[in-house]
């Protein structure tokens, strides 16, 4: 089967590797879709996602759907659509006992160097994962957009780490495809506002596609002085934290879900204090993909954050477009043979007219104001 493995910094390689047999409690998935998300990237470009560095060559990939290859237990009907739970936890410590499985601190994830050997991920034709970590995908909606569900669950943990969001002013600071899925789930929760910022007008328009109301580009445009109740910070940067606690308003809420890099980061404690502002970590999720895919089912204008797809050969080229930062929201790998309507493979000439695109959105997306879009509430 194939598979994409990094090797190192900037050595990644379409592989044939032994197709998995299913061992006890395991199902074969073949794979259909993958989300490229940052720390694929990180791997890629870097060799390593802050201290989890390659010992070894790795197959990338945490983000991923597929059908039922084999169900040795015959519990799961082959072609069955499932989303896969990457996280695997001890099950016996303090915090999962307590339910917060996410922050076991021997979890596992697909994908991921942080153990050793490593977690090797998604990014392959076919998958053996336990039977508990299969969600069956709701009917009529298809894999391209039932990709998106472990993200869009990462952006509903952080929602719930600030407490709900109900009928509150909420910014969304950086419109990545997590920033945008923040911003569609807060306003699918019943947010009364739902802003959007970034230094780049098209990733903006990704996420007002998404379900912001409002839009704001920094650097040509200024957040308002304590106007939020909930303010989620998805882009990562250093500069973040210090930048929208200005927007908070008193006993306000920040979460913090964007990686910032290793290293310290200054956060002014003396405003944080003297407003009694709250400021929250947010990691991964814990449960929730099950409400991921339900949203996904009722919600199409989600699937607008996937701007991208690439079959699995193409996997290189998959990376360098997802790292340009002149091309706007998510890039999917296509794992499977992409024989339906869905395989939307991308020629070079088609990749720059995207870059002049997102050129021309960024002359043009200045003046703040949303597109009308009809919502359904999350259930």
């Amino acid at each position: 089967m194939l598979t994409a493995v990094v090797h190192g910094a900037g050595d990644l390689r379409v592989e044939e590797r032994p197709e998995p047999v299913p061992g006890p409690g395991e199902v074969l998935v073949a794979m259909t879709h993958g989300g490229v998300c940052g720390s694929d990237l990180h791997y890629y470009r870097e060799g390593a996602v802050g201290s989890f560095v390659l010992r070894e060559p790795l197959v990338l990939g945490h983000e991923v759907v597929g059908r039922v290859a084999e169900d040795p237990s015959g519990r799961l009907r082959p072609g069955t659509a499932v989303a896969v739970h990457p996280g695997t936890s001890c099950g016996s410590c303090q915090e999962c006992r307590a339910g917060h499985r996410h922050v076991c601190p021997d979890t596992r994830y697909l994908g991921s160097a942080a153990a050793f050997p490593h977690t090797q991920g998604g990014f392959a034709q076919r998958l053996a994962v336990d039977a508990e970590r299969l969600y069956p995908v709701p009917g009529g909606l298809p894999q391209s957009r039932a990709v998106l569900a472990e993200p869009l669950a990462v952006a509903l943990h952080a929602l719930r780490r600030a407490g709900g969001v109900a009928g509150a002013r909420v910014l969304v600071n950086g419109s990545g495809p997590i920033g945008a899925l923040t911003a569609g789930a807060a306003r699918a929760q019943g947010a009364g506002e739902v802003w959007a910022s970034d230094v780049r007008a098209p990733q903006l328009r990704i996420a007002e596609r998404a379900g912001a109301t409002r839009r704001v580009l920094l650097g040509q445009e200024a957040l308002p002085d304590e106007h939020f109740d909930v303010i989620v910070e998805a882009s990562g940067a250093p500069s973040a934290p210090a930048a929208v606690l200005a927007a908070v308003r008193r006993r306000g809420v920040i979460v913090q879900l964007g990686s910032p890099p290793a290293g310290p980061v200054g956060v002014p404690f003396g405003p944080l204090v003297a407003k009694e502002a709250e400021l929250r970590g947010s990691f991964r999720f814990a449960g929730g993909l099950d409400t991921a895919l339900t949203m996904l089912a009722s919600s199409p204008h989600l699937a607008d954050v996937v701007t991208r797809t690439f079959r699995l050969p193409d996997a290189v080229r998959a990376m360098e477009t997802a790292a340009d930062p002149a091309v706007p929201g998510k890039v999917v790998l296509r794992l499977d043979d992409g024989t339906d309507d869905e395989a939307e493979d991308e020629t070079e000439d088609e990749t720059g007219e995207a870059r002049q695109a997102a050129a021309r959105e960024g002359a043009a997306a200045t003046d703040g104001t949303a597109r009308t879009t009809t919502w359904r509430a999350a259930p």
